[in-house]
């Protein structure tokens, strides 16, 4: 296991309501996997698609004026979990109509292994994970 990990494997970082907090989520992303010694890892590039997706989801769909959005990642030497908190309403689903949206949470589903949403208080967290093998 490598020296960097620390209980409970977890990364927090707050981003506000702004177009430059995708791409520094993405770098928060990549940061927190070399941390945790998984910087030759296969799947990061796809991890990092996703956290861009959902960031961006949160941006455009779950963020009133005013507020942000929290990312967190977790690590447990299995999984890889990545979660983003908004204080929106409304359920992010895939939707076949093209028109409606929901591209980016069919990304997340095509690249992760499992994906979905959770409540919070206000609002919600939608979650990826991706099996570290």
């Amino acid at each position: 296991m490598n020296a960097h990990i620390e209980l409970p494997y977890q990364r927090d970082q707050f981003y506000g309501r702004a177009r430059r907090s995708v791409p520094a989520a993405r770098r928060f992303t990549e940061w927190s996997l070399r941390y945790w010694g998984l910087d030759g890892w296969d799947r990061s590039a796809d991890l990092s698609l996703c956290v861009s997706e959902l960031a961006t989801n949160a941006l455009c769909h779950g963020v009133p004026r005013g507020r942000g959005f929290l990312l967190r990642l977790r690590y447990d030497g299995v999984l890889v979990r990545a979660e983003v908190h908004d204080s929106g309403p409304g359920t992010p689903r895939i939707t076949d109509d093209p028109d409606e949206g929901g591209r980016g949470l069919l990304l997340v589903a095509a690249l992760s292994d499992t994906w979905g949403v959770g409540e919070r208080a206000p609002g919600k967290l939608v979650w990826c994970e991706f099996a570290v093998s």
